[in-house]
């Protein structure tokens, strides 16, 4: 695993649990919008975490946390993540997994395993607009919508989120997302942190 940051502990980010994150680094989207830019390259010199030290910090959290949500960058990139997760699931811990949705057959496999608790996903725009709002123009939109599909039907503990990136998306544009999320599966929205933005033409703020 290649782990970019580590946050120790969080109230936010595994709804209902006390939970560590851990952000892995690499992403095959390029989202203009996206304020984790500095996860998004692989890159030799950029400052890494090992998984010794990750897990010395959760080892040493036991009892204190209820779980650890696995965010990114885009965390099934990692070839090992299934190892990894496997290897958090007999450690004891919840396992919550935030994904772009890109690589549905590596959640088929973490389900087929029982190796997550929790999924949440993101949902970043009406289908046509994924293009714009992921920064590639061959997006996958055919797996990310067969991805939308095995978590809605899993049986795990999910939610699809979207990012109200208001200088790139309108109302009618929500009104589509809505329209895109499976009936029963729960659908948040997110504020857009301008500041951070991997463009800076959109860092000046929210309109």
């Amino acid at each position: 695993m290649t782990i970019g940051g580590f946050v120790p502990l969080s109230l936010c980010d595994y709804p209902g649990r006390v939970a560590a994150v851990l952000f892995t680094v690499g992403c095959p989207f390029k989202c203009p919008w996206c304020h984790n830019g500095h996860l998004l390259f692989p890159d030799a010199s950029a400052p890494t975490l090992s998984e010794a030290e990750v897990w010395d910090a959760l080892t040493a959290r036991k009892g204190k946390i209820g779980g650890v949500v696995v965010s990114g960058g885009e965390p099934t990139l990692q070839p090992d993540l299934p190892d990894f997760l496997a290897r958090l699931k007999a450690a004891g811990f919840a396992v919550k997994l935030d994904t772009n949705g890109a690589h549905p057959e590596i959640l088929e496999r973490l389900f087929a395993g029982n190796l997550l608790d929790f999924v949440a996903m993101d949902i970043k725009a009406p289908w046509a607009k994924y293009p714009l709002l992921t920064g590639l123009t061959d997006c996958p939109v055919d797996r990310i919508q067969a991805s939308v599909a095995l978590i809605a039907q899993s049986g795990v503990a999910h939610q699809f989120r979207t990012t109200r990136v208001d200088p790139l998306l309108d109302a009618a544009d929500y009104e589509a997302i809505l329209r895109q999320i499976p009936p029963g599966s729960p659908h948040v929205w997110q504020t857009f942190r301008p500041e951070y933005s991997l463009d800076p033409a959109l860092r000046g703020g929210n309109a």
